[in-house]
């Protein structure tokens, strides 16, 4: 669909987004094909362990701690909520778990990855200048997370076969809008494309 600019360089980072327990197949999130697209995250994790970075979506404690419009939400996903939910759901799936360190894990509690400020101050002291994205949801944590990314000024690169979603539609729609409605600011690659490019050495 797309392609990449130009290599990411050694001050780029893999930033896979939400890829949880939460999420599998059976679980109360699930994202149906999730487990298509591991294997290519695995391969983008190992690639450069010490330059991954994961992130979670931590629910509140319970629907009453949630703020806003999140209270609605929480009210119809009640049984998500860390009271009801068993933690284990919480954690990333073993297969990228296994990476943790070098790589490290950053929670928020909201779509964007980039919401509580961690991930930014990260970033920004460690010198990082592009993302590769991976993980899910395409449509909603990424979408976000993505967005988020492009305002600071990352160079974005959204691997287009290391991402899921539970809605196929909206899945193709967003990467032809990353490709198109976006093509200075995002690049959309395959994880073949990436990794034969991608150096981590200075």
């Amino acid at each position: 669909m797309g392609q990449l600019l130009s290599p990411p360089g050694p001050r780029a980072v893999h930033l896979c987004i939400d890829m949880q327990r939460l999420f599998e197949p059976a679980a109360p999130w699930a994202t149906p094909w999730m487990s298509r697209v591991l294997p290519r995250i695995v391969e983008l994790a190992r690639h450069a362990p010490e330059r991954t970075l994961f992130t979670r979506f931590i629910p509140p404690r319970s629907k009453h701690d949630a703020r806003g419009i999140w209270r609605a939400y929480y009210e119809k996903w009640e049984c998500v909520t860390r009271e009801r939910l068993d933690p284990e759901l919480i954690e990333l799936v073993p297969a990228l778990a296994t990476y943790v360190p070098p790589a490290v894990v950053f929670d928020r509690q909201i779509y964007s990855a980039f919401g509580n400020g961690r991930l930014r101050a990260h970033l920004d002291a460690h010198g990082v200048d592009a993302l590769i994205v991976s993980g899910g949801e395409t449509d909603v944590c990424v979408l976000a997370t993505v967005l988020a990314a492009i305002d600071i000024g990352y160079r974005v690169i959204v691997v287009e076969d290391a991402l899921c979603s539970s809605s196929d539609q909206s899945h193709d729609a967003l990467l032809q809008l990353y490709a198109e409605r976006f093509s200075i600011q995002i690049e959309v690659a395959s994880t073949a494309d990436v990794l034969r490019v991608w150096s981590v050495s200075g």
